[in-house]
C-alpha cells in the first residue's frame, strides 16, 4: 500500500466503529495534515457496507487535533432517501470528541451537465520545476507540487500582496490513481491564505471545511494519478478568522472539486 492508503485504513470494530491511526507520514506542525483527517473521516463512510452512491459533499469541523496514536470512528447514517444519504461522522480518542464531520452520498444521474468555472490557462507542468524536499513537515513531502504562481512569501517581511492567489499542479507522491479519499485531501494542501496575502508567518488552522465533488468514480478513474491544477484564494480576513476558496481541475479540464473552509489565524 502506497503512505496514502496505509493512512487512511480503518479495522471495522465489533460495535460497529471504525480504529484508525494516524500516520507520521502526515504528520503536520500540530497533529496530523487536517486533509489526511478528513480523508479518514471520507473513509470511514466509503468503506460503510450500508453506503448508497458516492459522496457529493464533505463538511468537517476540526474541534481539536489528534494526538498521535490510535483513534475511534463513529459512523451513523441519518437519512436515506432514494437517491440521496446523510451521515454524521465522530472521531474519538480517550472518550473525547476531536472531530465531527457530515458525508452526503448520492445516486448520480447521466443528466445535463456543465462546468461554469472553467479552467484557467496556465503552463504546463511539465515546464514547471517541482518542490524539493521541505523538510519542515512530513506531509508536504507526500505531495509533488509545481507551483506556477503564489508561492510562499520570501522573505517573510510583513508586506502586503494585492491579492492571495496560488495555482498550482499537484499529485500524491508517488503518484497513485485518483479517488474521492485522495481528492479530499488533495483539497486541502493549500497554506494559509492569510500567509500569501499579508507575509506574516502567523500561526493558522483551518476550523472547518467542506469539500464538493463535481466527479464520480469514473471521471476519477480516467483522470488516473495524472498531476492536477489547484487555485486557491481568499476572501475576507476579519477577527483572527479568514475563508478559503479553492478549485481542483484534471488536465483535461474537468473541475473536479470545489472546497471552502475557515481558518483561525493569531495576529
Amino acid at each position: 500500500m502506497s503512505a496514502f492508503d496505509d493512512a487512511i485504513a480503518l479495522e471495522p470494530q465489533p460495535d460497529g466503529t471504525w480504529l484508525g491511526h494516524t500516520s507520521p507520514a502526515y504528520g503536520n506542525m500540530v497533529g496530523p495534515f487536517g486533509g489526511i483527517t478528513a480523508a479518514q473521516a471520507l473513509n470511514a463512510v466509503l468503506q460503510h457496507p450500508q453506503r448508497l452512491g458516492e459522496p457529493i459533499s464533505l463538511t468537517i469541523n476540526f474541534c481539536s487535533a489528534l494526538a498521535d496514536g490510535p483513534f475511534t470512528v463513529v459512523t451513523r447514517a441519518v437519512r436515506t432517501n432514494r437517491s440521496t444519504q446523510h451521515w454524521f461522522v465522530e472521531l474519538q480518542q480517550q472518550g473525547e470528541t476531536n472531530t465531527t464531520a457530515t458525508v452526503v452520498t448520492a445516486l448520480r444521474r447521466d443528466v445535463w451537465a456543465n462546468d461554469e468555472h472553467a479552467m484557467p490557462g496556465v503552463p504546463a507542468p511539465d515546464t514547471i520545476e517541482p518542490l524539493g524536499p521541505q523538510g519542515r513537515v512530513a506531509w508536504l513531502d507526500r505531495y509533488e507540487m509545481r507551483v506556477i504562481d503564489g508561492h510562499l512569501p520570501q522573505p517573510w517581511d510583513g508586506r502586503e500582496h494585492p491579492d492571495s492567489v496560488t495555482r498550482l499542479w499537484v499529485r500524491d507522491t508517488p503518484p497513485r490513481p485518483l479517488d474521492h479519499a485522495s481528492l479530499t485531501a488533495l483539497s486541502d494542501v493549500f497554506f494559509p491564505r492569510r500567509w500569501r496575502r499579508h507575509a506574516t508567518p502567523t500561526p493558522a488552522g483551518t476550523v472547518s471545511m467542506t469539500v464538493y465533488y463535481h466527479a464520480d468514480s469514473v471521471r476519477l478513474a480516467a483522470t488516473a494519478d495524472g498531476l492536477l491544477l489547484g487555485q486557491a484564494q481568499a476572501q475576507a480576513f476579519r477577527g483572527g478568522f479568514f475563508d478559503q476558496t479553492a478549485q481542483l481541475w484534471n488536465r483535461h479540464g474537468d473541475l473536479l472539486a470545489t472546497t471552502h473552509q475557515v481558518v483561525y489565524y493569531k495576529a
